[in-house]
């Protein structure tokens, strides 16, 4: 058997959603460099403009085409313009997600909306849009990037946890139905991972010391670090190579073993 042609993407389109920067850029990047051609998605002209400029300095010719990923007829237009230009998709990485941490008797129901329409329902829109291509090619892979709020509740995530979640259920469900056409849905499951998102509680406090959470955070975590989002690269590769074709419906965690950790007794 030969291992290197196991783990290539040599000819394979790969669509990321909201991979403009942070988790979906550093996992574009991984898939590119495996053979990938990598389309994604963007909502404004600013973060299509940064990305694209950040991709041609990495070397990999990206095709950015502008999609809400919320919207279904924005993703039907997606996914066609995408195999116009490149083919159809046969790897999907549902990326795109935000969080808002707001207390839940804080929270508006329209924001927490937003988290699930974001976190959730789009993920259901693109994988849908995807999923008939795949069935006629006979094979593809969905990557879902999950989260450990799969898993686990924490203070102001409520709509996060809610989404993420229900994503994972998502992705079982994707495997139920869609696997007897060689379609192999999975979901990662990120830790900390140190981006622009969660600068914020990274940042150090005004005497030199870790914020609060940044504390918490390195405490609960066995490798007594923040993830970088390029240790979702190979966990991506994985997921989206030849060498997971009988794994199915699982989630990866990819989390510095804060999952299996219970933490030091006081």
């Amino acid at each position: 058997m030969d291992v290197n042609k196991l783990f290539s993407l040599e000819g394979k389109v790969a669509l990321v959603t909201g991979a403009a920067y942070g988790i979906g850029f550093a996992i574009a990047e991984g898939l590119a460099a495996a053979g990938a051609k990598i389309a994604f998605n963007c909502r404004g002209e600013k973060h299509m403009e940064e990305a694209l400029k950040a991709y041609a300095e990495k070397g990999i010719d990206a095709r950015g085409y502008f999609a809400d990923v919320t919207k279904e007829d924005e993703v039907i237009k997606l996914v066609a313009d995408i195999e116009r230009d490149l083919g159809p998709v046969d790897i999907l990485v549902n990326n795109a997600g935000i969080i808002k941490r707001i207390p839940m008797l804080e929270m508006d129901v329209a924001d927490f909306r937003q988290v699930i329409d974001i976190d959730l329902v789009s993920p259901y829109i693109v994988a849908k849009a995807v999923i008939p291509g795949m069935i006629k090619k006979g094979h593809g892979k969905i990557i879902n990037i999950c989260s450990m709020m799969s898993e686990l509740g924490r203070e102001t995530v409520s709509a996060y946890a809610a989404a993420k979640g229900g994503l994972k259920m998502l992705t079982r469900n994707i495997c139920s139905e869609y696997g007897e056409y060689n379609i192999q849905c999975n979901g990662i499951g990120p830790g900390y991972i140190a981006t622009p998102q969660t600068a914020p509680l990274r940042e150090k406090q005004p005497d030199g010391s870790r914020h609060p959470f940044d504390q918490f955070i390195i405490a609960k975590t066995p490798a007594g670090r923040w993830g970088e989002a390029e240790d979702l690269m190979g966990p991506a590769l994985f997921l989206a190579s030849d060498a997971s074709n009988f794994v199915n419906g699982h989630i990866l965690y990819v989390d510095g073993g804060i999952l299996a950790y219970i933490g030091k007794q006081p």
